[in-house]
């Protein structure tokens, strides 16, 4: 399979001679001068790595769902995954240090496995990724609930904990630098890389773009959209091990993720009918969305709030796909 087969899978677009900066970037700007207004301590090392701190565990998680967006489905097990992890790897640990490790590794497994089982059903059984993955989210919760008997028991050992909860401090400049910020940076880069500089990134483009264009073009299709899965799961995994390390143990750890990665991709400017979308955009997404909640906590607005904004944005993101695919034909 060569790039130039990949340029025929979709329509040819006219190059601006200027650079097209997504305005996401000018959204987050903007949002991070208001808190800055309304907290100006925010300025401060202690602030703003809080706040990127806090962000890690979306923004990852968004990543891994462009993917399975761009490729033009749904990945709503996302939180119920992250869920899990927190409350099965309470429950592996059983106030054990020295079992963190495979711990780990078995919740990475556990991940793979999921996202096998999302993209085999969608691809062989031809369920709708929304109808698949919501069943697989109410499985997991099942799963995690009578794992745990309805109550979380044990706890996370601090070396499981590390990821999301411990602080380099003493740092020239920046004082303070969160592990969870050499996460987001590290498998924020390796996401990038995937979707942006390797064949697959361009076949889940295609796929996404235009399916019966790629199929023809020689794209494995089913083989591309279950590794898409693979990877949004693999992402969910990661973000519950940060969000275990700073929030402990709980049985709605993940409640409410899914959507609100979903939210952080269309802010990002990622299509939700597919073939468009952006690692980077992406993670400039989730900030965005992340600092538009602590606007909100700043201006003493109740959670619902929270929850309208989200679905203004989602109910706005489906009329533009719809607009866009209506009009242009893509």
């Amino acid at each position: 399979m060569t790039e130039h087969a990949f340029a025929h899978t979709g329509k040819e677009k006219r190059r601006s001679p200027l650079p097209q900066v997504n305005p996401v970037y000018f959204v987050l700007a903007a949002l991070i001068v208001a808190i800055i207004f309304q907290n100006p301590a925010f300025i401060e090392p202690s602030g703003y790595m809080n706040f990127l701190k806090r962000a890690a565990p979306l923004a990852i998680l968004a990543a891994g769902q462009l993917y399975v967006i761009v490729s033009g489905g749904f990945d709503l097990s996302a939180g119920s995954v992250i869920t899990l992890v927190v409350v099965g790897s309470s429950m592996l640990l059983n106030n054990d240090p020295n079992a963190t490790w495979w711990v780990i590794g078995v919740m990475f497994g556990i991940g793979a496995v999921v996202g096998i089982t999302n993209g085999l059903i969608v691809c062989y059984l031809k369920v709708p990724s929304l109808i698949a993955t919501l069943g697989m989210m109410i499985t997991l919760n099942g799963v995690a609930f009578m794992w745990s008997g309805g109550s979380p028991r044990g706890y996370l050992a601090d070396s499981f904990r590390f990821f999301g909860r411990y602080n380099f401090t003493g740092l020239p400049f920046i004082k303070i630098l969160p592990v969870a910020i050499i996460v987001l940076v590290v498998l924020g880069l390796l996401l990038y890389w995937l979707m942006h500089r390797t064949n697959l990134g361009r076949m889940i483009h295609a796929i996404g773009d235009n399916p019966r264009a790629a199929q023809l073009a020689g794209v494995p299709i089913n083989r591309v959209r279950i590794i898409a899965f693979v990877v949004s799961s693999l992402s969910a995994v990661a973000a519950g091990i940060m969000l275990g390390g700073f929030a402990g143990v709980s049985t709605d750890v993940g409640n409410g993720y899914e959507l609100q990665a979903i939210t952080a991709a269309v802010l990002g400017g990622a299509q939700l009918l597919g073939g468009r979308g952006s690692v980077a955009a992406t993670i400039a997404g989730a900030l965005t969305l992340n600092a538009m909640f602590t606007l909100l906590n700043f201006l003493g607005l109740p959670q619902p709030v929270r929850q309208v904004v989200q679905g203004l944005i989602l109910i706005a993101a489906v009329a533009v796909a719809m607009y866009r695919r209506k009009h242009t034909g893509r």
